[in-house]
């Protein structure tokens, strides 16, 4: 899509928060019928959080591969109907329809994988074999490292790679012979499980776009250090001998955190990168626009320049700002693939030198409402500050809903907010998507919390907490017609959905 044609609007809703019988939302049939709402209520955006394996605290931004899909966004519907697998059997108890259990629901859609994936390769016909080998043919750059590591952690108990024995761990080629040869199995497997994601995401897209809603993606800055990527390419990242990271990513101390953010994720050696003409940052954009129309860079501002904090130091009270790749990345990146659909997420601490890759690039930055009413008239993230060039949000995954923050405000932004947006506590969210779509912002994006007027309980993500996470679901009784009704009307009236959702006389 273009980020610089003007009125758009979309909801933020992450592929685990759908419904659906299995625990998690996947890329089943409610899936689609979520495209179906989206369309009536004229919003042209569904906005994703990563799409990638999940890591520590059930975190999407701590993943096992920058490549890689989560295995538990695959459907078991569309296995069931290509005769791969029997109709799941659910627990006795089922599933809790509006929170992930993660400890519960992740052991049992392993097993309908496995089913699954046994299901393939005993029976499926020539087509999809071929399908699939040249699916396997096609991704192998990426796919053969990572599809390896699993194989190689499965009977480890998700052993770190670091703790292999030398041969894996420095990858030498006998090692890595014998250990195809061991685990070939495990190694199809997962295979099967990323071809089985692809087909999926590729089949959402496909029907996103044809009812005229693209697909916005979000791509984390940093790897997680026990992934696919630190074992296949260890050469690119700051680690010792022992493939320990001798510097670690994370957020300086500030208002919201006195001793910071330490996220504990290597860095990366920039030369290195460099030196091959970032050929791996091409290849993962690459990647991330064949499962998305346009999608968010997650810490933009590590681009410019990113705090490094000594891996020894246990919180981020010590460390320094040091000078990242800049505008040579994204020319060289552009470059391969040409014009690049990224939104820059430009928040928290941000510096002239990161506005100005940000412009240089033509990237939107983000604009969050949430934050305009702590100061005065000028704030920056009150809508008449904004420029036409960036996505307005109520809020993010990272923030409380509307009602949420209203609960908890300061009286002075309640009264700020109250008096800008002419609203109370009943509803400030219509208030805030109201001057969100009303804005010159080129895109208006909200949480589906926000569309409901949910309250803080409902909260997709706490930053700095580990635990009780990206866990949220919605239910379809939840939405109901009217929310979608005054979504429509809202988008309708600011140019940023089909003038028939107004239903004017005449």
């Amino acid at each position: 899509m273009n980020l610089h044609q003007r009125a758009a609007a979309g909801v933020l809703l992450h592929i685990t928060s759908l419904p659906g019988p299995h625990g998690i939302g996947d890329f089943g049939p409610d899936a689609f019928s979520f495209v179906d709402w989206l369309h009536s209520a004229g919003q042209r955006i569904w906005q994703l959080l990563p799409t990638t394996p999940i890591g520590p605290g059930d975190s999407p931004y701590q993943g096992v591969s920058a490549f890689a899909g989560s295995q538990w966004m695959v459907a078991l519907e569309p296995l069931v109907a290509k005769g791969y697998l029997a109709a799941p059997q659910l627990p006795s108890d089922g599933f809790d329809a509006q929170a992930v259990d993660y400890g519960r629901v992740l052991p049992w859609r392993e097993q309908q994988l496995r089913l699954a994936a046994n299901g393939f390769f005993q029976r499926a016909g020539a087509e999809d074999r071929a399908a699939f080998a040249a699916w396997c043919a096609a991704q192998q750059d990426w796919l053969d490292d990572y599809a390896l590591f699993m194989a190689i952690r499965s009977p480890l108990s998700g052993q770190p790679w670091w703790s292999w024995t030398p041969g894996l761990a420095r990858r030498e080629p006998a090692a890595l012979a014998a250990a195809r040869l061991d685990q070939a199995d495990e190694y199809r497997f997962w295979q099967f499980v990323q071809w089985a994601f692809d087909e999926q995401i590729a089949a959402l897209k496909a029907y996103a776009n044809a009812k005229g809603v693209a697909i916005m993606g979000d791509l984390p800055i940093f790897v997680a250090h026990d992934s696919a990527d630190c074992w296949a390419h260890p050469e690119l990242y700051h680690l010792d001998e022992s493939f320990q990271p001798t510097v670690v990513a994370g957020v300086p101390p500030d208002a919201m955190s006195l001793d910071g953010q330490r996220w504990g994720n290597p860095l990366y050696r920039w030369e290195a990168l460099a030196a091959d003409n970032y050929s791996w940052w091409t290849a993962r954009i690459k990647r991330a626009l064949s499962q998305a129309d346009v999608f968010r860079i997650d810490h933009f501002r590590g681009f410019a320049g990113y705090f490094e904090i000594p891996a020894g130091s246990p919180d981020a009270r010590q460390g320094q700002w040091v000078s990242g790749p800049g505008q040579a990345l994204f020319d060289a990146i552009a470059a391969g693939l040409g014009e690049l659909p990224i939104v820059a997420e430009d928040l928290g601490f941000i510096t002239p030198d990161v506005h100005a890759l940000r412009d240089g690039c033509g990237f939107p930055g983000m604009k969050i409402l949430q934050f305009g009413f702590g100061a005065d008239a000028a704030h920056e993230f009150l809508p008449h500050m904004w420029p036409r060039h960036c996505v307005a949000y109520t809020g993010t995954h990272d923030n409380d809903t509307v009602r949420g923050w209203w609960s908890k405000a300061a009286a002075h932004e309640r009264a700020f907010a109250g008096a800008y947006l002419a609203c109370d506590e009943h509803d400030v969210h219509w208030a805030m998507i109201r001057a969100c779509c009303n804005s010159v912002a080129n895109l208006a994006v909200f949480p589906l919390q926000d569309v409901l007027g949910l309250d803080g309980a409902h909260r997709m993500n706490v930053p700095g907490v580990l635990g009780g996470n990206w866990a949220w679901r919605f239910t379809w009784d939840m939405l109901g017609a009217e929310p979608a009704r005054v979504l429509g009307l809202i988008s309708a009236a600011s140019g940023r959905a089909p003038i028939a959702l107004l239903r004017l006389p005449g």
